[in-house]
C-alpha cells in the first residue's frame, strides 16, 4: 500500500481495513452514476443541484433521517413517499432546506423528485430528495427541476466529485471517496459544517457499494452508531439531517468488516473539522458512569461547553472547565470530587489537530465518547455573513 491509499483515513481515530485501495474520489462503486449541476439557488453560482442513480438489475437500500420535530419538506417526503427499501436514485441541492415552507414547500420537494424519476425512468416511490441551505426561504421549484433534468442528462461514473460540490453549503471543500477493499467497492459523498449535533447528526451523506447487503437499515444504523451519532458542532439538530445508504450486491461479496465503519467515521470527523471557524477536533470520552445514556450525556457537555471549546482552541490544558461541564451535566447528583487524577486533558495544550480527553466519575462500568470542534466567536461571525 502506498502513501497515496493512507490519505483519506487519516485520523488518529479511525482504523481502516486491513487491506484496502482508494479510488479517485471522483469515481462511483460499480453501477453507480452521478452529476452536479449549478441552477442559480447560491448566489456566488456554485454547483447546488446534483442527481445520484443507481443502474444495476437490483438496489437494497436504507434513509437515516433527522429527528427535528420541524422536519423539512425534503426528509418529509422520504418518510411519506418513499419507498426506503429500494432506492433507486436522491436529487438533491444546496442553497436551500426548503424547511419551514409549508406546504408549497412539500409540494415542491415531491416535484423535484418526480422530475427525477420521470427523467431516470424510475418509480417515483424509488427516488429520495435532499436538500440544504437557508431555512424559512421558498424554493424556486422551476429552476431546481431545470437543474435536476440538466444532471440528468450529464450522469456520469466518476461524477462524485460534482454531486458532492451539490452538496456544499459553508464547507470548506467536497467530502467523498471512493475505496476497494476486496471484491468490494465503496464511495461516499457528505456535507457538513454547522447544525449537527442531536442523537443522529449527519447534515447530509450518501453511500454506494456494490457489497452483499442484506439488512441495509441495520448495518446503516450500526455504522453510525459510532461515527454520525457521535459528532457535534455547535449542538444545534439540523432540520435535514439525511443519510442513505444503497447496496446493488454485483460484487458478490459481503462488505468487509469495518469498512463502512471507517469511512463513516473519517467523513464526521471532517465534518466536524469543518466546522465553521473551526481549527481542532477532540474526543471528549467518559467512563465510569452507571449507563450509556449518562456516560453520552456527559460527553455531549463537555464537548458542547463553549468553556471547553475554548480551551481546545486557546491550547489551555484547564482540566477545572472539564470538571463543571461534568458537574453541570449531573446537576442534583451525587458525584465523588474530580481532580487531575481523574480528568485527562494534557492534549489540550499540545499543537496535535485532535485532542484526546477523558473523565473518569467512578460510579460503573458504562462508558462514551463525542467528537466536537472548537468553535468560537468566529462561528457567530460567519452566521452573521451567510446568506445562502
Amino acid at each position: 500500500m502506498n502513501a497515496a491509499t493512507q490519505t483519506f483515513f487519516r485520523s488518529r481515530w479511525v482504523t481502516p481495513p486491513p487491506e484496502f485501495e482508494q479510488l479517485e474520489p471522483t469515481q462511483l462503486a460499480p453501477g453507480f452514476r452521478a452529476a452536479g449541476v449549478a441552477c442559480g439557488l447560491k448566489g456566488d453560482g456554485g454547483t447546488d443541484v446534483g442527481v445520484m442513480t443507481c443502474e444495476a438489475p437490483e438496489v437494497k437500500s436504507a434513509l437515516a433521517l433527522t429527528r427535528n420535530a420541524a422536519a423539512a419538506a425534503p426528509v418529509r417526503v422520504c418518510r411519506q413517499e418513499c419507498d426506503a427499501d429500494a432506492l433507486r436514485a436522491v436529487a438533491v441541492n444546496s442553497g436551500n432546506a426548503n424547511a419551514a415552507t409549508g406546504e408549497q414547500g412539500y409540494r415542491d420537494a415531491l416535484a423535484m423528485r418526480d422530475a427525477a424519476a420521470e427523467a431516470l425512468n424510475v418509480e417515483p416511490p424509488s427516488v429520495a430528495v435532499a436538500e440544504t441551505g437557508t431555512i424559512g426561504v421558498p424554493l424556486d421549484i422551476e429552476a431546481v427541476t431545470t437543474g435536476v433534468l440538466e444532471a440528468v442528462q450529464g450522469l456520469s461514473a466518476t461524477g462524485g466529485d460534482d454531486f458532492a460540490q451539490a452538496i456544499m453549503t459553508t464547507d470548506k471543500g467536497p467530502k467523498r471517496c471512493a475505496i476497494r477493499a476486496g471484491e468490494v467497492t465503496v464511495s461516499a459523498q457528505a456535507k457538513g459544517a454547522g447544525m449537527i449535533e442531536p442523537g443522529f447528526a449527519t447534515m447530509l451523506c450518501f453511500v454506494q457499494t456494490d457489497a452483499v447487503v442484506e439488512d441495509p437499515d441495520r448495518i446503516l444504523r450500526s455504522a453510525l452508531a459510532d461515527s454520525m451519532e457521535r459528532i457535534t458542532v455547535d449542538g444545534q439538530m439540523s432540520t435535514n439531517d439525511t443519510v442513505m445508504l444503497q447496496a446493488t450486491g454485483t460484487a458478490g461479496s459481503v462488505l468487509p468488516k469495518g469498512l463502512l465503519e471507517a469511512v463513516l467515521l473519517q467523513l464526521a470527523l471532517e465534518i466536524v473539522a469543518d466546522g465553521e471557524g473551526a481549527t481542532r477536533v477532540g474526543r471528549a470520552e467518559v467512563i465510569g458512569a452507571k449507563s450509556a445514556a449518562e456516560a453520552e450525556r456527559v460527553a455531549r457537555a463537555i464537548a458542547n461547553s463553549p468553556l471547553v471549546k475554548t480551551a481546545l482552541f486557546g491550547r489551555d490544558s484547564n482540566w477545572g472547565r472539564i470538571a463543571q461541564a461534568t458537574g453541570m451535566a449531573l446537576a442534583g447528583e451525587e458525584l465523588d470530587e474530580l481532580g487531575p487524577d481523574r480528568i485527562q486533558a494534557a492534549d489540550l495544550a499540545s499543537d496535535l489537530p485532535e485532542a484526546e480527553l477523558s473523565v473518569n466519575l467512578g460510579r460503573g462500568e458504562s462508558r462514551a465518547h463525542v467528537y466536537f470542534s472548537d468553535l468560537t466567536h468566529d462561528y457567530i461571525r460567519i452566521n452573521a455573513e451567510y446568506t445562502t
